[in-house]
């Protein structure tokens, strides 16, 4: 599916965003905090689109994709980034190898995004981060549901014109819909193992930008603080989520 939509893929997102993927990027740039010297990670990254900030600062990206169509497309417009092709859930690093690793709008397509959140763990630095953008729940009701409405039934219309595979935007509303809200996704980075988890909303929520960290090197007594508190309840980890 992805493959297919790969050659207007930008266009079409910029689009059916109405501009602002740009805007939503530049926050997750911005939260990675990755600077010259450091190895930065970006999954899911297709074309290359997300990869284009670090590489032009001149920081070591590697952008990798499941998606072939996808990385094809991006290597012929940004010959110089390193395009990788690799399964989220199996990633082909070896552990310890990214200073920070970031998802953009890929993490709800991984078919065991846990497994994915786990592999992000591995292979970044003890102390290193994790920056995810992801599509959410908007908090506001009347907004929620004029946002579902937009999903559904505008989104799927507007494809009709301007992609060259609708029906790969069908299932991309029906993807966002389905999502886990904001505080799910934070639990799910914790019980995977990353500390610190935060998240930040934009647009009303229609977006969420979660970032984590990767505890330094740990000592058996610290892990097993780690996994009793990964036990704890839900409720407990929400009033440690900076909003």
């Amino acid at each position: 599916m992805f493959d297919d939509v790969a050659p207007k893929y930008d266009v079409v997102n910029d689009v059916l965003s109405l501009w602002q993927t740009r805007r939503w990027r530049k926050v997750v740039v911005d939260a990675m905090e990755a600077s010259k010297g450091q190895r930065v990670l970006d999954l899911a990254a297709g074309t290359g689109t997300s990869s284009e900030p670090y590489a032009d600062a001149g920081i070591d990206v590697v952008a990798c994709d499941f998606s072939l169509g996808m990385l094809k497309v991006g290597k012929r417009r940004r010959p110089d980034i390193n395009f990788v092709a690799g399964d989220a859930t199996n990633l082909p690093f070896a552990d310890n190898s990214f200073d920070a690793t970031t998802i953009s709008f890929g993490l709800r397509n991984v078919n065991e995004p846990k497994k994915a959140l786990q592999e992000m763990l591995r292979v970044t630095k003890p102390g290193g981060r994790l920056v995810i953008a992801e599509f959410s729940q908007p908090m506001v009701p009347l907004w929620r549901t004029m946002y579902t409405e937009y999903l559904m039934r505008a989104l799927p219309a507007i494809a009709t014109k301007v992609a060259s595979n609708p029906d790969a935007y069908v299932y991309l509303a029906e993807s966002i819909r389905a999502w886990p809200d904001q505080d799910h996704l934070a639990a799910w980075l914790q019980e995977s193992g990353w500390e610190k988890v935060t998240y930040r909303n934009l647009t009303g929520g229609i977006v969420a930008v979660h970032r984590a960290f990767k505890a330094e090197e740990s000592t058996p007594d610290s892990a097993a603080a780690a996994i009793a508190a990964h036990k704890g309840p839900v409720a407990k980890l929400r009033r440690n989520i900076v909003r």
